[in-house]
């Protein structure tokens, strides 16, 4: 997901869509520490996505 779909949603979208996300990269870190994450790459997106949806809520918080 790109900053420019991202920026275009609301406080409350983005808070959501926040919350998804940490859901997401807890799982995905659970499946790590047992063994059954095999694309360790997501780790890396889902953090990146976390940290344009952060940015996003702060830009639009900030407006």
């Amino acid at each position: 997901m790109k900053y420019i779909d991202i920026q275009e949603k609301s406080v409350a979208d983005l808070e959501n869509l926040l919350k998804e996300k940490k859901l997401e990269l807890f799982t995905l870190k659970a499946k790590l520490k047992t063994m059954q994450l095999t694309n360790t790459s997501e780790l890396r997106a889902v953090k990146r996505e976390i940290a344009r949806i952060q940015t996003a809520l702060s830009a639009a918080r900030n407006k």
